[in-house]
């Protein structure tokens, strides 16, 4: 059986931090996860319309072995920018690739569409992404809030808030895993318009709500509820991280990257669709010192698939309702 990590956060996993920074009347926001020490990295995108920075370099044929963040960012290609903060933040305290006697902090990033949730977009002529991400920065720890914070702070689903979450998986190998995502698709993740989550047989005890499966199974349950039927496609993408004290090559990494794309499936419906920029970054610390035997490699890359799902819920789950807002919060189902 699966077991939480203490905090149940992706912070259980030892050598990472995560801050996050919002702006209630933009409603919108960036969250950092930076690692004490550089960590083996990996990415798989399936979305359609992605928007990223520094993924190239993360495929396990090319030279860069390690990063120093992720950020994840509201904004549409204007969040992009956050990266460039959180680069400055590292950069002041010497984080780095040395190269040719200059420090470069890697920070791969990317960004989900919440231009269009009823916040003030008038923001003049540079967005504040580069001064969200310096702040997001500055404020990482190993506590932090879910919900309507951080680059889930405009984040909407089909029919309800959007919001960061997170969740962290104890195995029996002694390794820990956790998810961080910022959950804004075009897809419902309840079953039809019931507080009914799809990723219920994942729950540990009742983390977001303990409600289990509805019975019956409404007759609409198989209806495709998208977030904006009736008007323009787009406005969504969620974005995540999957991160583990294992031992891990980057080519490893990739495959978790790859199985954590699971949870999406058993968390979202529909998702993967051309108007999502649906990714996962994968972050390997090795603070374990664990190298997993093949058999615990798969009790990881199904862990991956599960943690996934329930941090997607629980994001949803934590939304609070704010002035100006298009959808409800969970809790008002």
């Amino acid at each position: 059986m699966f077991r939480t990590g203490p905090r149940n956060l992706i912070t259980d996993v030892a050598g990472l931090r995560v801050g996050n920074a919002s702006d209630v009347r933009l409603k919108s926001g960036v969250t950092t996860i930076v690692c004490d020490e550089p960590a083996v990295a990996g990415v798989q995108i399936l979305g359609g319309a992605p928007g990223t920075r520094e993924t190239d370099l993360l495929e396990p044929h090319n030279s860069i072995e390690a990063i120093h963040a992720v950020v994840l960012s509201g904004g549409s290609a204007y969040g992009l920018d956050a990266a460039s903060g959180v680069q400055a933040a590292l950069r002041e305290n010497g984080i780095g690739v040395e190269v040719g006697g200059f420090r470069v902090p890697i920070v791969p990033a990317a960004i989900l569409f919440d231009l269009r949730n009823g916040g003030d977009k008038d923001w003049g002529r540079y967005p504040p992404y580069r001064d969200l991400g310096y702040e997001a920065a500055q404020a990482v720890g190993i506590d932090f809030a879910l919900g309507t914070v951080g680059a889930g702070t405009g984040a909407l689903s089909s029919g309800l808030k959007g919001g960061l979450g997170s969740a962290s998986t104890v195995l029996d190998s002694g390794v820990t895993i956790g998810a961080l995502v910022a959950v804004n698709p075009t897809g419902s993740v309840t079953i039809a318009r019931s507080r009914h989550f799809w990723a219920a047989p994942f729950e540990i005890g009742d983390e977001f709500g303990g409600l289990g499966y509805p019975t019956p199974m409404p007759k609409d349950a198989k209806r495709i509820l998208l977030k904006f039927r009736d008007k323009q496609v787009g406005g969504n993408t969620t974005i995540a991280v999957i991160a583990t004290d294992a031992l891990l090559t980057k080519a490893a990494a990739k495959r978790l990257a790859i199985s954590a794309h699971d949870g999406f499936v058993r968390a979202i419906w529909p998702t993967h669709t051309p108007a999502d920029g649906d990714l996962v970054f994968a972050l390997a610390t090795g603070k374990s010192g664990i190298e997993l035997a093949p058999n615990e490699a798969i009790e990881l890359y199904a862990a991956a698939g599960a943690t996934m799902a329930r941090a997607i819920s629980r994001g949803v789950f934590a939304a609070t309702p704010a002035d100006g807002d298009l959808f409800p919060v969970w809790s008002s189902r």
